[in-house]
């Protein structure tokens, strides 16, 4: 068995994306953050994707409609049913060929609880992998310079699951910046100012770090512009569907960089705004939306 026959398995599941990460951009991983502390004898990590639809976003992008469409196929059941399956039927092949595999949710560390450490030396679970930074380790996303996960696929329209297994599989090599321009169009398209450019931190495995803007998860946490929170994540709120990333989108589909068409594009009307307490904020919406998807 190879890393090709695993992709092959992986897209008969269903995965729209899959790539595979060498151990050795995670050895400096914290305790709490390093899959060894899950499974020490792990070789490899593989880490598979689902698109969001496009449409899902739809409802988000008009301000109409969010749990039903957006809440449901491009947030928790893409990630609680639709990507899980996937993750769960290609650990059943990894096992049915005598291997060992964990499958991981692709939870985020921000805000998880802690339990108790059962002894002397190990980290309080639960240890949480970054499934971004896997993604980007095992060569399938880029960081967008508001801290988003890109791939030539979907742009922002992605989840991610991993795998950590015995068996030794040729890696991918991590992704270097390719989509994300650092336009700033993001910037200008979050309503309340979360993202700060002046303040740059690298994410990304070791070599191929990028700049990423600092984005004010604080702020994040009272955005009514389709941010949202699912159950059974913590505190975390999720932006794939706020207005950043649906700005970095519409930046992304213009450039003709995403392998994923359309025949239309997909920001059709000046987009709508809120502010923290959630009443709408008119000088916002009523700014002039210029042809290449940046606020001026």
């Amino acid at each position: 068995m190879n890393s090709q026959q695993v992709k092959e398995w992986a897209k008969s599941f269903g995965a729209d994306l899959v790539g595979i990460a060498s151990d050795k951009y995670f050895e400096h991983l914290p305790p709490e953050n390093n899959p060894r502390s899950i499974y020490p004898e792990y070789k490899s990590v593989i880490v598979i994707g689902r698109r969001i639809l496009r449409g899902s976003l739809r409802g988000v992008e008009e301000g109409t409609n969010f749990g039903s469409t957006y809440g449901s196929f491009g947030f928790t059941w893409l990630e609680d049913n639709f990507l899980s399956k996937s993750t769960y039927d290609l650990t059943c092949r990894l096992e049915e060929n005598n291997l060992e595999a964990v499958p991981l949710f692709g939870y985020q560390d921000l805000d998880m609880s802690y339990g108790m450490p059962v002894a002397d030396g190990k980290p309080a679970p639960n240890v949480i992998v970054d499934a971004n930074y896997a993604a980007h380790a095992a060569g399938l996303a880029e960081y967008s310079f508001c801290d988003l996960m890109l791939t030539e696929e979907f742009g922002t329209r992605q989840r991610f699951a991993v795998i950590l297994t015995d068996a030794e599989l040729e890696p991918d090599t991590p992704k270097s910046r390719s989509l994300c321009t650092e336009c700033a169009a993001c910037v200008s398209g979050c309503p309340l100012n979360a993202i700060n450019p002046e303040k740059l931190i690298q994410k990304g495995a070791p070599g191929f770090e990028m700049s990423v803007a600092e984005v004010k998860m604080d702020i994040c946490m009272n955005c009514d512009n389709g941010a949202a929170c699912g159950r059974g994540r913590g505190n975390h709120r999720d932006r794939l569907a706020a207005a950043c990333a649906r700005t970095c989108l519409v930046q992304l589909e213009k450039s003709g960089k995403l392998k994923n068409n359309f025949s239309n594009e997909f920001r059709k009307r000046t987009p709508w705004a809120r502010d923290e307490s959630g009443k709408a904020i008119n000088d916002y919406s009523e700014k002039a939306f210029a042809n290449d998807g940046r606020f001026k």
